[in-house]
C-alpha cells in the first residue's frame, strides 16, 4: 500500500492501473485497483487531506477541494490556465462536438477562431486529430487529456449534459 501511495505522490499525471502496477511492483492492475480503492477508503475514513480521483483514464492523488485555499497561499508560481470567455466557448464548442474543423466552429461561434485554436493548442487543451475527407483535407480539432485533467474528467462522457447547465441570466 505504501509503495502505491508513493507512486501516485510522486505521478504529476493520472496513471492507469497497469502503468500504477507496473512501477509500483504489483502483479497487475487489478492488484493496483484493490489498494487504490483501500487507499480511497482509508482517506475518506480519517479524513485525510488527500483523495484519489479517476480522471483522464488514471488514477491521481490530489488534495481535497477544502485544502486548496491555504495551499493557493503557499504557491509562488505555477502554470495557472486562464481563458477569455471567447476561449472558453471556443473550447465548449470543441469538446461537445469534436472531432471538428475551424469552419464548423467559426460556423457556430460567428467569429474567426483561428487565433483562439492557436491558443488553447499552445496551452494544451486542443489538438489536432486528423484531417477530414473533403476538399483541401482541412484539419479536425479535438480536446485532450491535459483537458480532461485540468476540468477533472475522467472521459468526455462525464460533461455535463446540456439539461444540466445553467440557463444564462435574461438582460434587462
Amino acid at each position: 500500500m505504501a509503495r502505491v501511495e508513493a507512486v501516485l505522490m510522486m505521478a504529476d499525471e493520472p496513471l492507469t492501473t497497469r502503468r500504477l502496477a507496473e512501477v509500483a511492483g504489483l502483479a497487475d492492475g487489478h492488484e493496483a485497483r484493490r489498494i487504490a480503492t483501500a487507499l480511497m477508503t482509508m482517506y475518506d475514513a480519517e479524513g485525510t487531506a488527500f483523495q484519489i480521483e479517476e480522471l483522464a483514464g488514471g488514477l491521481q492523488l490530489l488534495t481535497r477541494a477544502s485544502c486548496h485555499a491555504p495551499l493557493l497561499r503557499l504557491r509562488r508560481t505555477g502554470y495557472d490556465l486562464r481563458l477569455s470567455a471567447a476561449g472558453m466557448e471556443t473550447l465548449a464548442v470543441v469538446a461537445y462536438r469534436q472531432p471538428m474543423m475551424r469552419a464548423e466552429i467559426e460556423k457556430i461561434r460567428g467569429v474567426m477562431c483561428a487565433d483562439l485554436l492557436r491558443v488553447l493548442m499552445e496551452k494544451g487543451l486542443v489538438r489536432v486529430m486528423g484531417r477530414h475527407d473533403s476538399l483541401g483535407r482541412p484539419q479536425l480539432f479535438g480536446t485532450t487529456r491535459q483537458f480532461l485533467m485540468h476540468f477533472g474528467l475522467n472521459s468526455l462522457a462525464d460533461l455535463p449534459t446540456v439539461e444540466n447547465l445553467k440557463q444564462p441570466r435574461e438582460r434587462q
